[in-house]
């Protein structure tokens, strides 16, 4: 392949619901392109970008796959995303080094909730947006209606650049308003495309739409707003001006017809690709950050310039071993070039550079700025690290990757295993760090979380097909607390040893009373006269806060307590440090349940968007889990329900949410506060805790 420079390289990321078509659009794409000699199927599992085992047997993107071809002397580099929500990580990562974002939509069912979570994160990094509408062979297919639709929620801006001749079951022709004639296209492995006039009964609408794209590129500048007022027309070369301008500010949304499975408007996309849509040169370079001043500099994508890259992805394949996938920002990558991870401090040599087709891979011997590729084996780099030469120290704004919904606990099927886990599911998370691992001490146990159940059990699934471990999943035991809401003036115990030999004595009163909320743990010494000498209250203390962290009535931390130290007795000779300690524990465990002991559970705040015709289901379901509705605001055609919901009750919901809305309700949540355990709920948790104790006995 020959080499391009920043000026004719356009990165573009394909996003969108599940299911819109965004592989298949990849794949004739390439084959149209003549990188791939044959189409390959999601249903056969031939297809280019969807290439592991998991993609194959489940039939969906579940990693972004970079992808690249050659048209009109442009090199386009493809990021084909997952539509599931399960893996938006890998959405947001390949828009951070995107310069367009296409929304793919199904042409019968419109704008979904997985479409709108995709634009918003495009919209998060600023970047330009077109609109693929794509099944326009579909017997229900709705171009016109669901143009309209993603102008008013998604692309205020949308104008139609070709639109189709015969929409339905037998679309192969869509009509280009920018070049004002229309393209009917032979079968799809054909490549043949025949331009004939526009069909005389389309002849107004196409009038219409052009007038409509004018208008809109005259409103980019003065300059050209003046010569439309005076000639009523644009000349060619201020239309391409004016179209890329107006693209980069995202005061226009071009709008595509297209057939992926007939491949009807391929090559209409990809010549307005090449020719319109901004080139890392166009976006006039990166903003970064001097590591050493927290100073900003824009980073011009100068292939001379110093060397800087960023990875935005890791993939580690069984037979290929890992691969960071990265954009240059500046200078030029070569094998062999030393550079220093800003991230970690790390020196890192390039090795094998290459550029890829899914999981095909053409080594290069460098990689200009503007550009995408991949490198083999780097020791000490993962996703979001920034790569530089020795004289320019800069961090490049990393991926903000989506906070976890759902936490899963893991156990080992085997003993001995746990190292090998650890190590594994580290990887696992440099590869994909939407998912994360930490052990939780609280509850001892490891807590998976993510965006879904599929990715954890995938998750679970990578670990035992490359390290050999396995672990089953279960649900993470819940984080109560235990506190007080009485209080006692006197509780007074006595610990008193005599076993031949030093005997032990401590011997404490202490006061207990609740404290606010959040205020954790107070303890007072009221010692007078040193009735308990200075030396043991240190002991006492720790008595105390141990009990404390064990919890009294269900195995849970205690928080909230104030303890006041105010009497006690002691031994000239059996007193000690560990008797009064024991003689805290015990004295903190009589107060405590003196002292109207109750349990607190964690809240969460869980923010639900659902279209409005699931609203009943969700708000029953929500109600069934002991939630409270804070309240709704519609967003668009979609309702966000906000509530508060005992985190006890919302294991795996992800997956009933999807479930009860067929896939189109997304949910996000935090933790919000503690709350009382309703009494009958607090029963059956100390009952089970008793039970377990005595099982373990």
């Amino acid at each position: 392949m020959k080499e391009y420079g920043a000026e004719s390289i356009r990165n573009i990321a394909l996003i969108g619901h599940g299911g819109s078509g965004k592989t298949s659009i990849s794949e004739i794409l390439l084959y149209s392109a003549g990188e791939i000699n044959r189409i390959g199927t999601i249903a056969e599992g031939t297809t280019t970008s969807d290439y592991t085992p998991n993609e194959i047997e489940k039939q969906i993107s579940i990693s972004t796959s970079l992808l690249h071809l050659e048209w009109n002397n442009s090199k386009i580099n493809i990021l084909d995303t997952p539509g599931y929500s399960d893996f938006i990580g890998d959405v947001k990562s390949a828009l951070r080094v995107s310069d367009t974002a296409v929304i793919v939509l199904k042409s019968a069912e419109g704008v979904e909730v997985g479409t709108e979570i995709a634009a918003g994160f495009a919209n998060e990094y600023n970047l330009p947006l077109a609109i693929l509408i794509n099944k326009i062979d579909n017997e229900h297919s709705a171009f016109e209606a669901t143009k309209d639709k993603a102008k008013e929620r998604i692309a205020s801006n949308a104008i139609v650049i070709t639109f189709p001749a015969n929409e339905g079951l037998n679309f192969n022709t869509v009509v280009d308003v920018l070049a004002m004639k229309a393209y009917q296209y032979g079968d799809a492995g054909s490549k043949k495309v025949n331009v004939i006039d526009i069909p005389a009964d389309l002849k107004e609408q196409a009038e219409a739409y052009r007038t409509e794209l004018i208008e809109k590129v005259a409103e980019t500048t003065e300059e050209l707003m003046n010569k439309y007022f005076e000639e009523g027309n644009l000349s060619a070369d201020d239309l391409e001006k004016g179209m890329k301008l107006a693209l980069l500010k995202g005061s226009l949304h071009p709008v595509f017809a297209f057939s992926s499975i007939k491949a009807v408007g391929v090559n209409n996309f990809l010549d307005f690709v090449s020719k319109y849509f901004p080139s890392p040169s166009d976006k006039g370079g990166e903003e970064v950050v001097l590591k050493d001043s927290s100073n900003k500099i824009i980073l011009k994508p100068d292939a001379s310039g110093e060397m800087v890259l960023f990875v935005f992805k890791t993939i580690s394949e069984l037979h290929v071993g890992e691969l960071s996938l990265f954009k240059v920002f500046s200078g030029t990558a070569t094998a062999g070039l030393d550079l220093a991870n800003q991230t970690n401090g790390k020196t890192e040599r390039l090795s094998q550079l290459s550029i890829l087709n899914g999981h095909n891979r053409t080594d290069v011997s460098k990689v200009l700025a503007g550009d995408l590729a991949a490198v083999v084996k780097l020791k000490d780099t993962h996703t979001n690290n920034t790569l530089t030469s020795k004289n320019l120290s800069v961090v490049v704004k990393p991926v903000n990757f989506p906070e976890p919904v759902i936490n899963s606990a893991i156990i080992p099927k085997a003993k001995g295993d746990e190292d090998k886990i650890a190590s594994g599911l580290h990887s696992l998370h440099e590869e994909d760090p939407s998912f994360t691992v930490k052990f939780d001490p609280e509850i001892s146990q490891t807590i998976i979380s993510g965006q879904g159940e599929l990715q954890l059990t995938l998750a679970v699934k990578r670990l035992k097909e490359r390290y050999g471990v396995e672990v089953d999943i279960v649900e993470p035991k819940v984080p109560y607390r235990e506190t007080i809401k009485g209080r006692a003036d006197d509780i007074e115990y006595k610990h008193k040893k005599q076993s031949g030999g030093r005997g032990q004595y401590g011997h404490v009163h202490f006061k207990m009373e609740p404290l606010p909320r959040g205020k954790g743990f107070e303890f007072e010494d009221a010692i007078v006269g040193g009735v308990v000498p200075g030396r043991f209250v240190p002991a006492v203390e720790k008595g105390v806060v141990e009990t404390m962290q064990k919890g009294v009535i269900s195995g849970n931390q205690v928080v909230d307590v104030k303890v006041t130290l105010f009497d006690g007795t002691y031994h000239t000779v059996d007193s000690d440090e560990m008797s009064f300690k024991i003689a805290a524990a015990q004295c903190f465990k009589k107060g405590f349940l003196e002292c109207k002991p109750v349990l607190l559970e964690p809240i969460y705040v869980v923010e639900v968007t659902v279209p409005e015709e699931y609203m009943g289901d969700v708000m029953g379901d929500i109600s069934s889990r002991r939630g409270k509705i804070l309240g709704m605001d519609s967003n668009g055609h979609f309702q966000v329900i906000k509530a508060q919901v005992p985190l006890a009750e919302l294991y795996k919901y992800s997956s009933t949410l999807r479930s009860l809305t067929s896939g189109r309700g997304m949910h996000k949540r935090s933790f919000s506060h503690y709350e009382e355990v309703p009494k009958e709920v607090e029963q059956k948790i100390i009952d089970e805790y008793n039970k377990s104790r005595e099982e373990g006995h």
